[in-house]
C-alpha cells in the first residue's frame, strides 16, 4: 500500500484549500468518463458534455493527450500541481504552461505505463493542456463557481469541527475511499504498492472538489504534498432524503427535511437548491430550529453557514432508524423544481408545511439571499421588537383615553366641565356666572354648573 510518513510539526501545519484548478481538473475527469453518480451531475454533463466531445472531436492531438494523462492507474504529475492557498485559476493554469515539455512527455509516459504515441511526441504539450483546462473553466465551471465554492466551504466546515471532536485522525479517516490513519506518523493514501514518502517538514494540503467520486494525490517535492478528496454536500448528493418518520410527525416533513440535511454545514441558498422550497420557507425553518436550540451558524468566507447542535443530533438519533424516503424537486440543481415544498407527499401547496397554512415567501424573508445568511426579517415591513412594544404601549393608552372619553359623554361631562343632562348654562354666562349685568345668571354656579332651580 501507498502511504506517507507524516510528522507532528507537518500534521499541525495541515490546512485545508479551496483550489479552482482542482475544481477545473475534476471536472475534466468528470467529462472523460462520462458517467453521472447523481442527479446534479447528469444534468451539468448533458448541458457540457455534447460541446466538449465536439472540441476534442475537432482537435485530435488533445484528445490523446487526455486519454494518456488521465491514466487507469496514474495521473500525469504536471496535470495536477499541489495547489497553494489562495491561488486563483490564472495562477494555477500558468504553471500547467510553465511545465517543461520534457517534462510533460516523461509524464505522460508514466501515467501511460508504456512508450509515448508518436502524435504525442511534440513540444506544445504544456500548452495544449492549460488551453483545455481554460475551456473547462470558461464554459463549465466558471459559470457556477460561487455556487461551487460555497459548497466547498460547507465541507471545509464540517471536516474542521469534526477535527475539534475526533483529532486529524478521525478527518483523515473518512477523507476518501483508501486513506486512513494508520498511526506511527503513517497515513495510508491508497491500497497500491507505491514506496513510501517522508513529508516531515513540507506543507500537507487537503483540497475538497465536488466533481469526484475518490480524488487523487499531487506534490511538488519536497515542500507541498496535497490530498484532493471528494466533498460532501449538494452538488455531491443523490436527491433523496431520509427523514425519519417520528421527526417527520413532530416537525413536519419540509422541516424535518432541513434538520436531517443540517448533519453537513449549508447555507440558506444550498438549502433552497437541494430541497426545492422557497427562501421564505427555508429561512422560516432555520428560524425555528435556530430558536429550539437545534441548528447553529457561523460565519465561513462570504457565507454564513447552519449545521445541527448537539441537541439537534440528539433528536436525529432518537427518532429511530424508520424513515420515510423523499426526493426532493430539483436535486442537486438548485433550480428549485416545479413545486417549493420539497416532498409532494406532505400536503403543503407550495410552502412545504401545510401545517402553517402560509403560503406567502415573504414571512421570514432573509437579509441576504446571495451569502445564504438566513437571517429572517420576518414578515415584510415588521418593526423591530423594541418599536413594537412601543407602539402597543401607545395604542393602548390612545384606546384608554378613548374609552374615558365615551365614558364622560355618556354622563354628560365635557373636556373642560360638567354640563347638565337638561341643558347648558344660558349663553350669557360667564366662567365666574355672571349674567348680563353683573348677576348671576339663574341656575348657573361659579364653575358653570348647571343646577336645577
Amino acid at each position: 500500500m501507498g502511504w506517507w510518513q507524516v510528522n507532528a510539526d507537518t500534521l499541525a501545519r495541515s490546512r485545508f484549500v479551496v483550489s479552482p484548478l482542482a475544481e477545473t481538473f475534476a471536472c475534466l475527469k468528470l467529462l472523460h468518463a462520462g458517467v453521472a453518480a447523481h442527479p446534479g451531475e447528469r444534468a451539468w454533463l448533458d448541458a457540457h458534455l455534447p460541446a466538449h466531445r465536439r472540441r476534442l472531436a475537432g482537435d485530435p492531438v488533445t484528445a490523446l493527450l487526455v486519454r494518456a494523462g488521465l491514466g487507469r492507474g496514474w495521473i500525469a504529475d504536471f496535470l495536477t500541481p499541489a495547489p497553494r492557498e489562495g491561488e486563483g485559476f490564472e495562477e494555477g493554469v500558468a504553471r500547467v504552461r510553465a511545465t517543461r515539455p520534457d517534462q510533460a512527455r516523461a509524464d505522460l509516459a508514466v501515467s501511460l505505463g508504456g512508450p509515448l504515441p508518436a502524435d504525442l511526441d511534440r513540444d506544445d504539450l504544456p500548452a495544449r493542456a492549460a488551453a483545455l483546462l481554460e475551456d473547462v473553466w470558461t464554459e463549465a465551471v466558471r459559470p457556477d463557481w460561487d455556487r461551487r465554492r460555497r459548497v466547498l466551504e460547507a465541507d471545509v466546515v464540517a471536516r474542521t469541527a469534526r477535527v475539534s471532536r475526533g483529532g486529524w485522525a478521525a478527518v483523515l479517516d473518512a477523507l476518501r475511499p483508501g486513506t486512513r490513519w494508520l498511526g506511527d506518523g503513517r497515513l495510508q493514501i491508497n491500497a497500491n504498492p507505491y514506496p513510501p514518502r517522508e513529508l516531515s517538514g513540507a506543507e500537507l494540503v487537503l483540497v475538497p472538489v465536488t466533481a469526484q467520486r475518490r480524488g487523487w494525490v499531487s506534490w511538488e517535492e519536497p515542500e507541498r504534498y496535497a490530498v484532493v478528496y471528494p466533498c460532501t454536500g449538494v452538488l455531491a448528493d443523490d436527491g433523496v432524503r431520509r427523514v425519519p418518520a417520528a421527526l417527520g410527525a413532530l416537525l413536519g416533513p419540509a422541516r424535518a427535511g432541513v434538520l436531517t440535511l443540517l448533519g453537513s454545514p449549508m447555507s440558506t441558498s444550498q438549502l433552497v437548491g437541494v430541497t426545492g422550497q422557497g427562501l421564505g420557507s427555508v429561512g422560516r425553518h432555520l428560524r425555528v430550529l435556530l430558536e429550539a436550540g437545534l441548528v447553529e451558524r457561523r460565519r465561513a468566507g462570504r457565507s454564513v453557514l447552519y449545521s445541527r447542535t448537539a441537541a439537534g443530533e440528539v433528536l436525529i438519533e432518537a427518532s429511530g432508524p424508520g424513515a420515510a424516503e423523499v426526493r426532493e424537486e430539483g436535486g442537486a440543481r438548485g433550480d428549485g423544481g416545479p413545486w417549493e415544498g420539497g416532498a409532494r407527499g406532505d400536503g403543503g401547496a407550495r410552502e412545504g408545511d401545510a401545517r402553517e397554512g402560509d403560503a406567502r415567501e415573504g414571512d421570514a424573508r432573509e437579509g441576504d439571499a446571495r451569502e445564504g445568511d438566513a437571517r429572517e426579517a420576518g414578515a415584510r415591513g415588521r418593526p423591530a421588537r423594541g418599536e413594537t412594544a412601543a407602539r402597543r404601549r401607545s395604542a393602548r393608552g390612545r384606546a384608554a383615553r378613548r374609552r374615558s372619553a365615551r365614558g364622560r359623554a355618556a354622563r354628560g361631562e365635557t373636556a373642560h366641565g360638567r354640563t347638565a343632562a337638561r341643558g347648558r348654562a344660558p349663553r350669557g354666562a360667564t366662567a365666574r356666572g355672571r349674567a348680563g349685568g353683573g348677576g348671576r345668571a339663574r341656575g348657573v354656579t361659579r364653575r358653570g354648573a348647571s343646577i336645577r332651580p
